[in-house]
C-alpha cells in the first residue's frame, strides 16, 4: 500500500439523508454531496465518475474504495455496499487481479471523526469521549462512544455501535465511560443530529454538542490508519452494518408507537392555567 499521502481513495458515504462522496487521500481532492436515501442510487455513479474524471484517475488507478457500513439508513447502506463491490470487481488488473480493496468503515466512526475535524477546524477543545448519535428512526438513535487522545480519534469503539431509546441515553452513556470519567463533568462529547428530532427528550443530558453528519472526507482521513491496520476486505467480503434487524414495523407495532409519542407529547404539553 503507498504511503498515507500518495493514497488514491474513493469514499462513498450513503448512510443518511445526504449523500457525500469524494476522491482523495487523505485530504479530498473532490468531492460531492446532495441527496441520499433512495435518491442516491439514482445519483451516486455519475457523481463517482465524475470525480474520477476531475481527479484524472481512472478507476483501476485507485488503491481502495472506501465506504460507510453503517449503521443508518438500509436503502443508502444497501447502495453503498453494492456500489462499492460492483465498482471493485469492474476495476480487475494485474495489480488487482482479484478486484480493488474495498474498506468498510462505521458510519458512526466517521461522523465522531467528522465532528473532531469540526471543533480542530474551529480550535474548540475536545473532551476525552465522543458520543456519535445518529437519527434512526422509529424513535431510536444509533450510538458508539469513541475516546480521543494525543494521537487522535482511536478508531476501536469504547463501546460499539447499538440502538438505545432517547429516554435510555443518558444512563447508556454514563455506563460506556471508562473509570472516572462522567457526563456531568463534561468529558463526553454528544456529536450528532438528534438534537432537533430528540430535542426534550434529550435536553437534560450534560455535554458539549456538536451538530455533525458522517462525511466522505471524514472516510477518507480514517482510511490510512485502517488499511495500515488490515482493515480492508475482498469486495465479495463488504457487507453493511444494520444494527437494526427489522426493515418496517409491524401494524400493530406502528400504532403503539404512534399512542406512546402521542403520551410523550401529552406529558411534554404545560397544563392550561386555570
Amino acid at each position: 500500500m503507498p504511503a498515507a499521502h500518495a493514497l488514491k481513495l474513493l469514499a462513498i458515504e450513503t448512510s443518511t439523508d445526504t449523500l457525500s462522496v469524494a476522491v482523495g487521500g487523505p485530504a479530498p481532492l473532490a468531492g460531492h454531496t446532495g441527496p441520499g436515501a433512495a435518491q442516491a442510487s439514482a445519483t451516486l455513479l455519475p457523481a463517482v465518475q465524475a470525480l474520477l474524471a476531475q481527479a484524472g484517475w481512472p478507476l483501476a488507478a485507485l488503491d481502495a474504495i472506501v465506504f460507510a457500513r453503517g449503521p443508518g439508513a438500509f436503502t443508502g447502506l444497501r447502495t453503498a455496499c453494492a456500489v462499492a463491490q460492483g465498482l471493485a470487481y469492474g476495476a480487475r488488473s494485474a495489480a488487482h487481479p482479484g478486484g480493488l480493496p474495498v474498506l468498510p468503515v462505521d458510519s458512526l466512526l466517521a461522523l465522531a471523526d467528522e465532528a473532531c475535524h469540526q471543533r480542530a477546524q474551529a480550535g474548540q477543545p475536545l473532551p476525552p469521549v465522543v458520543a456519535a448519535l445518529l437519527d434512526a428512526r422509529m424513535d431510536e438513535i444509533y450510538v458508539a462512544l469513541y475516546a480521543h487522545g494525543p494521537q487522535g480519534l482511536l478508531a476501536e469503539p469504547l463501546a460499539p455501535p447499538r440502538l438505545c431509546a432517547p429516554a435510555d441515553l443518558g444512563a447508556w452513556l454514563q455506563q460506556g465511560l471508562p473509570a472516572g470519567l462522567s457526563l456531568a463533568a463534561g468529558d463526553c462529547l454528544l456529536a450528532g443530529n438528534v438534537f432537533e428530532v430528540y430535542g426534550p427528550q434529550i435536553s437534560d443530558l450534560p455535554g458539549e454538542r456538536q451538530h455533525a453528519l458522517p462525511t466522505a472526507a471524514a472516510l477518507l482521513r480514517l482510511a490510512p490508519g485502517l488499511l495500515a491496520a488490515g482493515a480492508a476486505v475482498a469486495a465479495q467480503d463488504a457487507l453493511p452494518l444494520y444494527v437494526r434487524d427489522k426493515v418496517a414495523l409491524t401494524t400493530a407495532e406502528r400504532e403503539t408507537l404512534r399512542q406512546a409519542q402521542i403520551a410523550r407529547l401529552a406529558e411534554q404539553t404545560p397544563e392550561p392555567e386555570a
